[in-house]
């Protein structure tokens, strides 16, 4: 089975982006209209000033401004490393959705494991 990365790099018309280490590659609270597939190197997503999580190759992330109504990112992402990075836009994503069922299962995957590790981090820092 692919990474949701190595699905989003199917469906991509456009060429994979390179990005510097420390690079912002969006801000919370902007518009988005694409979602993003770690090829290589690791992004950190920051809320409220603090690093959440970091993310690795195979991992999506962005995705969230593809599904909410007001298209909101709810993170700033960086990177952590140099990367290279697929991106996916709406109607690709639905495209690929549709096509491939095992994309959607594993971007509800990736959606859940990020949401436990949150709460996990919510329940370790609140003790």
């Amino acid at each position: 089975m692919l990474h949701p990365a190595q699905t989003v790099k199917l469906f991509e018309k456009q060429p994979e982006q390179k990005y510097l280490a420390n690079q912002v590659i969006f801000e919370e609270g902007q518009t988005g209209d694409v979602l993003y597939g770690i090829l290589e190197g690791e992004i950190e997503l920051w809320v409220n000033g603090r690093v959440m999580e970091t993310l690795t190759v195979g991992d999506v992330f962005g995705e969230g401004a593809l599904v909410q109504p007001d298209g909101t990112r709810a993170s700033t992402a960086i990177t952590k490393t140099d990367c290279i990075l697929a991106t996916m836009d709406k109607s690709r994503f639905l495209f690929a959705v549709q096509q491939t069922p095992m994309f959607a299962l594993e971007l509800l995957k990736s959606y859940s494991d990020r949401l436990r590790r949150l709460k996990h981090l919510i329940q370790t820092s609140s003790t």
